[in-house]
């Protein structure tokens, strides 16, 4: 199977048991706001958590986490712009137009001081809605994010590969599918643009997850949660970028947990007990 989104088609195309998540139409909806139109869905009651997709995907991605958190929490998924059904006829895309995005949807349906739950692209998003908007995030969990687009914010490997996959679509026809797709291909290679010094401004609790082996490399994810004053890092062993899927069990239970309890720090003395 060749291409990066016939890759993402064949990882997550086949993954749904029960509801087709991210095309449900008992539980999706419809929100017009900045020029888009943003297909979300909606399940389960309790306080709002937001869930934001890998880069290519959408909300389907999220099958294995939204029937745990919809028994706890009104969980409210999101195609972002360019992926799912939000179409974005528009050439430019960044991630600072995704989280003010998420902020106007969240206005929209009348939502604040969310949960949120982002994965890979939508863990960047997630940074930046709680850079730019901090009111709407309570806490964020975010699994393999990364601040900077070049071979230290990914695995050499995988920066390569995305240069590959780009030059390839260039030379197709241009449909608007093709420039759909390579818009949000490019985006990784291009973006994001943040600092360590930028995350010292993050005031909710934040939980950073990754594989040992994730796309991101493990030192960068440190370097992350080691800059955002009230956070906790978690290392997954034998783990790839897809800690969600691979390891749903652990991941939902993690996620609940650091979502549930007060945010504790261990410092002085307390290192060594």
């Amino acid at each position: 199977m060749k291409g990066y989104m016939a890759l993402l088609l064949f990882l997550f195309g086949c993954t749904s048991v029960g509801p087709q998540y991210g095309d449900n139409p008992s539980a999706g909806g419809y929100v017009s706001t900045r020029g888009i139109r943003f297909y979300y869905e909606s399940y389960g009651q309790g306080d709002p958590l937001v869930m934001l997709h890998i880069n290519g995907g959408s909300i389907n991605v999220f099958t294995k986490q939204i029937p745990y958190f919809a028994e706890f929490y009104h969980v409210i998924a999101l195609d972002t712009r360019a992926h799912g059904k939000s179409t974005d006829p528009s050439d430019s895309l960044t991630f600072e137009q995704m989280a003010d995005d998420v902020n106007a949807v969240l206005d929209s349906l009348h939502l604040d001081s969310c949960y949120v739950l982002g994965w890979s692209d939508g863990g960047i998003t997630g940074l930046l809605l709680a850079l730019r908007h901090p009111s709407k995030v309570r806490k964020l969990a975010v699994s393999g994010p990364n601040l900077w687009p070049d071979t230290t914010g990914l695995q050499p490997f995988i920066w390569h590969w995305l240069e590959g996959v780009a030059d390839s679509m260039h030379r197709l026809p241009q449909t608007p599918k093709v420039k759909n797709d390579l818009k949000i291909v490019e985006l990784d290679l291009h973006e994001p643009h943040m600092t360590l010094e930028e995350l010292h401004a993050i005031r909710c609790p934040t939980l950073v997850i990754g594989g040992d082996h994730d796309a991101i490399p493990p030192y960068h994810l440190w370097q992350i949660a080691t800059n955002i004053p009230s956070s906790y890092l978690w290392i997954v062993p034998h783990s790839s970028h897809f800690v969600a899927t691979d390891h749903s069990e652990a991941f939902n239970t993690v996620v609940h947990d650091f979502f549930e309890q007060p945010y504790e720090r261990i410092e002085g003395m307390g290192m060594l007990k």
